[in-house]
């Protein structure tokens, strides 16, 4: 019997009726005895998620050295170690292994999401047993017991509603959906509805707003939809960043390159002769090692933490270095509407109220008829600070009547409630008694419009009294409509005044003959600031798409006042069942359509993001709620609210927006824009200038030359490639940034002319340091073979070095002219430069120092050739730039 139980937890009560959902459940009224929870305990286990295989730290730290970038440094390090350069293959193994920590650390913070999912679940709950009720740990539930659940609860499994007396139910972190939602027990005819829809049921971690009910439970654990949730946690595949892409790829060129020059270096060598093949597989691996920029990987984590440090200070906390650049490249925002393009707070929108429209913004007289039942007709508590505790529907009256000015708390000191029909859904209707300063007993009442309508006879305009006319009725009605067109949640007002109290509190006795008073129009609103964000994205080339739980109406609205769709735009809205229809090819080949999703399960929206994944485009995922964690970790870049978010959905996020705020998301994308340019700038130099050293001692070897030992190569490397590479991350963005298109998921580092630049830019250098050399050959300043070997060899070095400096300021920008970006307005690189050409200078001057490096002192003449010839590379880059820009990027 235990598996067929197990076999029912996945079928749909909710098109069920309780008596049949109780005999399959095999459980009664009373509840389950002691014993037969022992052996369901057996069965099903605890009513809590499983933690799921958990890798250890060496594990984590092993998967590190998988990455192709990481397996060429060993190797380098490996060969560096065996022809004696010790000092490099150290540094190397250094940055591997920081790497590598760094990694592991990423990694460990990622499994906090499932954590977080454990640490939401209620640590009691009240349940029927062996006849009585006990208050129990929630983990302790089985399918079968009978729960009760009243205002506060937070619901403790999933279950089937056997009673539902004005039980509301918030389902936000769930559903996406921001208005508690109306229980009852009525069976649903319709298997195909989404979490939202099943009004009948209730889910774990969603918390009972009003009311009370009770419940049987039809799934614990795993079985349950946060459970379902936490699986597909476990199962999602980590998205590969564009950058982490881009450095595969750039590991993958670089290594064919240095397996060629190996191959050519030693295949030239052995024919020319001369040398053993000893000698010149060594000269031929000293070649390839020059040609690894190993410093890269540090660099690129340094710019990226930079980076998280410039967007932390603007609100953007990023949990993941990737997700800094990512956001640079990003085509589509798919973002959930509660809590992040609104509020997540219900707010009267308008007020219809003596015939009169009032918008929410605009003054109300404190006497108004509708604004008296509104706050009246109310279970809201108001704290001694103020705030107020209930229903949001029910507080954002309140707070409607407070910030225009009402002391609703003296207001009902002095009229207090002395009786009251609570809401219930069958007649939509909540009234309550107050007594009057006169002695007479106001009867308010609030509720459906439709419903509240046909118990009024008499309408109040100015405290005039009419009876109601058909006319009347029909302007009730449009403005009823109006509200509705715009997605508010309307409610109605009335009123009556007694001379003595109601003697049997009963709605066909009391709730007649009732004064219409008004009509109160609700909504979550937008963010102030998110429509305006939402316009810069689009100008950037960045595509918003709303994705809800809400109703279809509702999100339609909300993306029309956003600007996210057009009015009138219905084709661009489709719902979760609609959806349900739909092959996941099928969604591929329309996905361009749609730009509002409305009652989504989390299925849905991992669906809609591998959809546009499988377009080709870099998917960012921003999400408060536990429903949108498994979305979020299979997005490009998912996006966690700070303050309203869930820990589950932190968790699951690359980054975490510490306001809440849409427009940092803006924000940070520009950033992300910069950090990707700045490490693009990063590649062009440090391989162009490898590419310069690479050529020089290839061809210098080839001729016969002897330019260039090994110490000199590793001290430019040391020299050059790490201070101002490393400032270049500082640089400032460039102008126009957010007005480009996304570069998208088929760009990389070596696009936009990038490659280009940097293959003439290496044999630039490397032409340019050949040529000081042949002229120091063929003009000497000293007589004798060896002096005038060790000048020219000495004045190869420091223009290799210093030609290196010199091109880091053109590389500011790979087209725009060096002046126009501005050649020392990054302090940072100013001192960057200075202190590289320092240490660079000091190997040649300070005495001891030349001699380790076998170099010579150089006289003035000398020192200013090397200085003439790197600095004639600025020159020559801004009009080859120059001619670009009037030819190829017009």
């Amino acid at each position: 019997m235990a598996d067929e139980r197990k076999q029912q937890l996945n079928d749909a009560f909710y098109t069920e009726e309780v008596s049949s959902v109780l005999d399959k459940m095999e459980t009664t009224l009373d509840g389950l005895s002691t014993s037969e929870v022992n052996k369901r305990l057996e069965d099903y286990g605890h009513n809590q998620l499983d933690e799921g295989k958990k890798k250890s730290w060496l594990s984590k730290f092993g998967d590190q050295f998988k990455d192709f970038m990481i397996i060429i440094l060993l190797v380098a390090a490996v060969l560096s170690f065996a022809m004696g350069d010790r000092v490099e293959a150290i540094m190397i193994i250094v940055v591997v292994m920081i790497m590598a920590i760094f990694g592991v650390i990423q990694e460990a913070k990622a499994e906090e999401a499932i954590e977080a999912l454990k640490d939401m679940s209620t640590p009691n709950a009240n349940v029927k047993r062996d006849k009585t009720t006990k208050v129990i740990k929630s983990n302790e539930l089985v399918p079968g017991d009978i729960v009760l659940l009243e205002a506060g609860d937070v619901i403790p499994a999933d279950m089937r509603l056997i009673e539902a007396a004005s039980l509301k139910i918030e389902e936000a972190a769930l559903t996406g959906e921001s208005v508690p939602v109306e229980k009852d027990i009525s069976v649903l005819t319709n298997e195909d509805i989404g979490i939202g829809d099943r009004i009948n049921m209730a889910y774990m971690n969603s918390n009972v707003t009003y009311g009370r009910g009770i419940g049987v439970v039809i799934g614990t654990g795993m079985h349950t939809e946060v459970g379902k949730i936490a699986n597909m946690l476990a199962q999602a595949d980590e998205t590969n960043t564009p950058l982490k892409e881009n450095l595969n790829k750039l590991g993958k060129v670089l290594s064919i390159v240095i397996l060629a020059i190996c191959v050519i270096m030693f295949g030239i060598g052995m024919l020319r002769g001369g040398t053993s093949w000893i000698d010149m597989l060594l000269t031929s691996v000293s070649l390839a090692v020059a040609a690894i920029p190993e410093g890269l990987p540090a660099i690129v984590t340094i710019i990226l933490a930079l980076g998280t440090q410039k967007m932390a200070k603007r609100n953007a906390l990023v949990r993941k270095l990737p997700a800094v650049e990512t956001l640079g490249s990003t085509d589509i925002i798919c973002s959930d509407k509660t809590g992040t393009l609104t509020l997540n707070q219900m707010t009267v929108e308008e007020v219809f109220s003596n015939n009169e429209t009032i918008e929410a913004e605009e003054t109300i007289a404190l006497d108004n008829q509708t604004l008296k039942i509104m706050t009246f007709c109310n279970d809201t508590k108001i704290s001694d600070d103020g705030t107020l505790i209930g229903d949001p529907t029910e507080t954002a009256l309140v707070k409607y009547g407070m910030d225009h000015g009402l002391n609703v708390a003296d207001a009902l000191g002095k009229e207090p409630r002395v009786a009251e029909i609570p809401f219930d859904s069958d007649r939509k209707l909540m009234t309550t008694v107050h007594k009057q300063l006169d002695g007479k007993f106001l009867i308010a009442v609030k509720g459906a419009p439709d419903e509240l309508l046909k118990r009024c006879s008499f309408y109040d305009v100015n405290g005039e009294i009419k009876p109601m006319t058909k006319k009347q009725q029909d302007l009730i009605l449009s403005n009823n409509t109006n509200m509705a067109k715009q997605a508010l949640r309307v409610l109605a007002m009335a009123y009556q005044v007694a001379e003595s109290a109601p003697v049997t509190l009963e709605s066909e006795s009391v709730e007649r003959e009732l004064i219409f008073s008004g009509l109160i129009g609700m909504i979550d609103p937008e963010r102030k600031e998110a429509a305006d964000a939402v316009k810069v994205a689009k100008g950037a080339g960045i595509r918003p798409v709303m994705i809800t739980g809400d109703h279809r109406d509702t999100a339609e609205a909300i993306a029309v006042r956003l600007g996210i769709i057009n009015e009138g735009q219905h084709d661009a809205v489709i719902t979760g069942g609609e959806l349900n229809e739909m092959s996941d090819e099928e969604l591929a080949n329309r996905i361009e359509q749609y730009s509002v999703y409305a009652r989504v399960s989390p299925e849905h929206k991992v669906r809609i993001v591998k959809a546009w994944q499988q377009d080709g485009k870099v998917v960012a995922m921003t999400g408060d709620g536990v429903n949108d964690a498994p979305a979020l970790k299979t997005a490009d870049i998912g996006i966690g609210m700070g303050i309203t978010g869930t820990e589950v959905s932190k968790g699951a996020s690359d980054m975490v927006l510490a306001d809440d705020n849409f427009s940092t998301i803006v924000i940070a994308v520009e950033e992300g824009r910069k950090v990707f340019s700045n490490i693009q700038k990063t590649v062009q130099y440090l391989l162009a200038a490898n590419l310069g050293e690479v050529l020089t001692l290839f061809i210098a070897t080839m001729m016969g030359w002897d330019t260039l030992l090994p110490v000199h190569l590793l001290w430019i490397n040391v020299v050059t490639d790490t201070f101002p590479a490393i400032a270049l991350g500082l640089e400032p963005a460039e102008k126009g940034v957010m007005n480009l298109k996304p570069r998208g998921r088929s760009s990389d580092l070596f696009s936009g002319g990038v490659l280009s630049s940097i293959v003439y830019q290496g044999i630039l250098e490397a032409g340019i340091t050949l040529g000081v050399y042949l002229f120091a050959i063929s003009h000497p300043v000293h007589s004798g073979y060896d002096a005038i070997h060790a000048d020219a060899l000495t004045m190869s070095y420091a223009t290799l070095g210093l030609i290196q400096l010199f091109h880091a300021f053109n590389v500011k920008s790979v087209h725009d002219s060096l002046f126009k970006v501005g050649a020392f307005r990054n302090k940072t690189f100013n001192y960057a430069v200075l202190l590289s050409f320092a240490l660079l200078a000091a190997t040649i001057v300070v005495p001891g120092f030349n001699d380790v490096f076998r170099v010579e002192n150089l006289d003035i003449y000398q020192w200013l050739l090397v200085f003439g010839a790197s600095f004639s590379i600025i020159p020559i880059v801004e009009i080859v730039k120059f001619v670009q820009r009037k030819t190829l990027y017009k």
